[in-house]
Parts: structure tokens; C-alpha cells; sequence
């Protein structure tokens, strides 16, 4: 049997942190403040030690394997150390390293919207061959209006005001379905919380 000390520390902190929110009193907010940066210092440390991990336990590994796939793990490696380096050495702040880090993401993330929108063509019309049903069809047909919308095609849209005002309405649609994802991991986020704090999910207890 485990001891408890884990769970009444996860415990303690999380209704010292909640406290903090609802109640902001000078006593409390001392306490939470700290606590936030150990958390927030924590997470970053969480994240180089995945990075490190990700390029010496992953990488560096693959490079004593044969195949095609120690070519990309010496691009991740050299890129890597070439951000890190200069990264460190001007600083993240700088405009000349900003520019370039912003050069290479673009495309990057360019290439994966594309193929994200091919990725969902592919998957909607997969749907609608499997489930011949009204769902599938709204969402064949949701995919398909929104990257013609997306497209820019309808760029001679502007000089006609009712479609204008009709396509402005589609554009409000996905950020509702943003706000309900959000809310969704809101509420997800929320029940997590209150089963951690009434020690029913124990991930401390390692």
C-alpha cells in the first residue's frame, strides 16, 4: 500500500491554488504565486527532458541503424543544434533569428495544412462510402465547402454584398466549433482536476 503523504500534498496544493482564485487574499495569493512558478518551471524542465530524450534516445540511435531513416535523423539532429546554438547565442528575442526560425516554420506549417486538407477530402469521402448516412454526407459536405470557401475562389465575392454576407457567415461557423472544442477541453481539464483533488486518479503516485 502506497502512502498517502502524495496524495495529501496533490491534495493540499491544487485547494491552496483553487483558494487562491476565488478568495484573493494577501495570504493566499503568497502562497499560490510560488507554487504557479514551481509548476510553470517544472513543465519546462518536463519539456527539454523530453527533448533530450526525443534527440539522444530516438535519434542518435537511429543513426547506428541501416535504412533510409538515418537521413532524418541527421536533419533533425544538425537542425536542432543550429537553433539551439544560435538560439542561445542571440537570444529569442532578436529579429534576425525570429526571421529566419519564421522562414522555415511557414512552409512547414503550410505543407501541413495542405495535407491536412487532402487528409480530410480523403477521410470524408472513406465516411461517406462506409456510413451512407446523413452525417457522413453533412460532413463530406462541410469539408468541401469550407476549403472552396478557404480557397480564395470566391475572392469576386467582395462586389456582391449578399454573397459576401452569406460566406461571412460560414466563416462564423468554425469558430463556434473552436469555442465548443475549448469548452469541451474545459470541462474535460475541470473533472480531471476534481478527481485528482478528491484523490480518485492518483498520477503522482507514480
Amino acid at each position: 500500500m502506497k502512502s498517502p503523504l502524495s496524495m495529501l500534498v496533490a491534495v493540499l496544493s491544487g485547494l491552496l491554488v483553487l483558494a487562491g482564485y476565488f478568495f484573493p487574499f494577501p495570504a493566499l495569493i503568497a502562497i499560490r504565486t510560488p507554487m504557479l512558478d514551481w509548476a510553470v518551471t517544472l513543465a519546462g524542465i518536463a519539456g527539454l527532458v523530453a527533448i533530450i530524450n526525443l534527440m539522444v534516445g530516438v535519434h542518435l540511435k537511429r543513426l547506428r541503424e541501416p535504412g533510409s531513416k538515418r537521413f532524418f535523423s541527421i536533419v533533425v539532429i544538425i537542425s536542432f543544434l543550429m537553433v539551439a546554438v544560435f538560439g542561445f547565442y542571440l537570444g529569442p528575442a532578436d529579429q534576425k533569428f525570429q526571421r529566419v526560425v519564421t522562414a522555415i516554420q511557414t512552409p512547414i506549417e503550410t505543407s501541413l495544412m495542405a495535407l491536412l486538407a487532402i487528409t480530410l477530402t480523403y477521410s470524408s469521402l472513406k465516411m461517406l462510402q462506409r456510413q451512407r448516412n446523413w452525417m457522413g454526407f453533412v460532413f463530406f459536405l462541410s469539408v468541401i465547402l469550407f476549403l472552396v470557401i478557404n480557397s480564395g475562389i470566391l475572392a469576386f465575392s467582395a462586389e456582391i454584398p449578399v454573397l459576401q454576407d452569406l460566406l461571412s457567415g460560414f466563416h462564423q461557423i468554425p469558430a463556434a466549433g473552436a469555442r465548443g472544442i475549448l469548452l469541451g477541453i474545459a470541462l474535460g481539464s475541470l473533472a480531471a482536476g476534481v478527481r485528482i483533488l478528491i484523490g480518485s486518479d492518483k498520477p503522482y503516485s507514480g
